[in-house]
């Protein structure tokens, strides 16, 4: 494949092996982990991680680089290469963590593919772009997506790369999302279409002023009591309340309001 067709998949490869070795090394992996990893490119994580986890599934799209991946790996007992798509691959582990630098035009899709099922990976290290990650994690701005994810999620920025750790070169940031279940989840899994549609009512409604958003949810004295001990302006719109403070909310819905 061409220089033009990986420029189009968004592929930027680490290229620094201290750097993928620290990476890997910092990470919880260990000899009783199977780590799945997504676009493993020509190798450069794979070699560490193989030296940590009990086994590695690897899924390369690119035909090319399986192929250059089989012969470098021919013989190593404890990985498992997949010439296929991730985004339509089947998991069968049961308990899994995901260690991966995603190309960053699917980034978004990858990281709903693992949230948003029934048996999400124990934790995730995803090299990621910098903008992406502040979405997910909901920080510095909250955003809705944020706090759907929260409940079940903790997210956290954990290291800024340099643009030249990568080749081609990426125009953008580039940092480490670490991704952990939460084990018991804050909302139970009865609770959560309950959750997700009260979360996505209160950012979808036209207005930005939550007060107004849910004036047929809460009283006006309420909302005011809500405000006072959530510690929120009372004319707040969805992306000034932190994670905590939608939780608040939902608790109180749940607890006092659901009929």
């Amino acid at each position: 494949m061409n220089s033009r067709n990986r420029k189009s998949l968004a592929q930027n490869f680490l290229v620094k092996r201290h750097l993928a070795a620290m990476i890997v090394r910092e990470s919880s992996i260990s000899p009783e982990d199977v780590v799945y990893e997504i676009g493993p490119g020509k190798g450069i994580l794979t070699e560490e991680l193989i030296t940590k986890a009990r086994r590695v599934v690897s899924i390369e799209k690119d035909r090319l680089l399986y192929k250059k991946l089989k012969e470098k790996f021919e013989g190593t007992d404890n990985i498992l290469l997949h010439n296929a798509d991730f985004l339509k691959f089947k998991i069968k582990d049961n308990r899994f963590k995901v260690f991966a630098n995603i190309p960053f035009n699917i980034t978004s899709a990858v990281i709903r593919k693992l949230a948003f099922t029934t048996n999400p990976p124990d934790e995730s290290y995803l090299i990621v772009q910098k903008e992406a990650a502040e979405k997910f994690t909901g920080m510095p701005k909250t955003t809705q997506l944020s706090v759907l994810l929260k409940p079940r999620f903790r997210m956290k920025i954990t290291r800024s790369f340099r643009k030249t750790d990568f080749w081609p070169v990426p125009r953008v940031d580039v940092v480490m999302l670490h991704i952990e279940k939460r084990n018991p989840p804050l909302v139970s899994t009865s609770d959560m279409p309950i959750y997700e549609k009260f979360i996505k009512y209160g950012f979808d409604a036209w207005r930005r002023d939550l007060k107004a958003n849910y004036k047929h949810v809460f009283t006006h004295r309420q909302w005011k009591k809500l405000s006072r001990d959530l510690e929120f302006p009372i004319h707040a719109c969805p992306s000034e309340l932190r994670f905590s403070q939608w939780f608040g909310l939902f608790e109180f819905y749940r607890r006092n309001v659901q009929g």
